[in-house]
């Protein structure tokens, strides 16, 4: 066991669902990189989902490879799936309030003798429904910044900045999620270690959640899916991931989801999925708004401003 130990862990905090909870979500999230939510999806909501998703659940196969256990079944694609999973998980309010304050970047930068300031909201990352079944076993426990190749040093809380975060995850149990059934682990504090500092398995902390509760947490913590020792149990986790405007999606959504599909968003879950400029001039589509791609000759927007 390495120097640290559980009794020197900051402790993991619970809040409800009320967006006004915003900036102590947010600093909690600084203290110790996870947060609890309860009662963020009523149940009328998760119960869609599981409709529109159980299909696919059925229809999925066991991961080749190591990284999920073949009692893993997952869905992908969702908003080309299901439109509750965009407005009650991804559009959660709270969640989108985090992502706003820790994510959206501001910039300035001279064009000639004029300054300009130019801002990129945070786009989806990915969507992933899990459904992990009985006798999986534990997932490794990793970062999911890898994929930005997100380096860290190691800093205090006080020390936090907020550049320092690709990514902002929110898993959301459709049913009871114990450390029996494979509930997430993850290590409270991680996000501030320096990027070469491994897991300690001694250190995670299972976030327990009933139905509607979520767990927020920053990409930068290590977390990993845990096993599922019961007989009988199933842990449904919808999930989702938030990242900069500026950098690429994991989950390639213009390609995941059909056009015609996220063309019946209102604009600002279209938007929210990546159809949007991030300021100054990055994903335009023929010098105007990419949601021109949704609407083809219909498409009545008049241009946009690149800055």
């Amino acid at each position: 066991m390495s120097a640290r130990d559980v009794t020197t862990l900051p402790k993991v905090e619970e809040f409800t669902s009320d967006p006004a909870n915003v900036d102590q979500v947010v600093q909690s999230l600084i203290r110790t990189g996870g947060v609890v939510i309860r009662n963020a999806v009523p149940q009328a909501a998760l119960d869609i989902i599981e409709k529109d998703t159980r299909p696919y659940i059925e229809a999925d196969k066991p991961w080749e490879g190591d990284f999920f256990p073949p009692e893993t079944r997952r869905v992908y694609g969702l908003a080309g799936k299901s439109p509750e999973f965009i407005k009650s998980v991804v559009a959660n309010p709270l969640y989108q309030a985090v992502c706003d304050v820790i994510l959206k970047s501001e910039f300035k930068c001279w064009i000639g003798q004029k300054l300009e300031t130019s801002s990129s909201p945070p786009q989806l990352n990915n969507t992933i429904v899990f459904s992990i079944g009985p006798g999986a076993r534990k997932q490794e426990l990793h970062r999911d910044d890898m994929i930005h190749h997100n380096y860290h040093t190691a800093i205090t809380p006080d020390e936090y900045n907020m550049g320092r975060e690709t990514g902002i995850g929110f898993f959301v149990a459709a049913k009871k999620t114990t450390m029996a059934n494979g509930a997430t682990r993850f290590i409270p504090g991680s996000h501030l270690w320096d990027g070469m500092e491994p897991p300690n398995e001694d250190l995670a902390h299972f976030a327990e959640l009933n139905p509607g509760d979520a767990f927020i947490m920053l990409s930068s913590c290590y977390h990993g899916g845990s096993a599922n020792t019961t007989k009988d149990e199933e842990r449904l986790i919808y999930s989702c991931f938030m990242t900069k405007g500026y950098l690429r999606q994991e989950e390639n959504q213009y390609l995941a989801n059909p056009l015609g599909k996220v063309r019946q968003y209102p604009t600002e879950l279209q938007k929210l999925i990546g159809y949007q400029v991030s300021n100054p001039f990055l994903g335009w589509l023929d010098l105007d708004d990419p949601r021109k791609a949704l609407y083809g000759e219909e498409w009545d927007g008049k241009g946009i401003d690149l800055f």
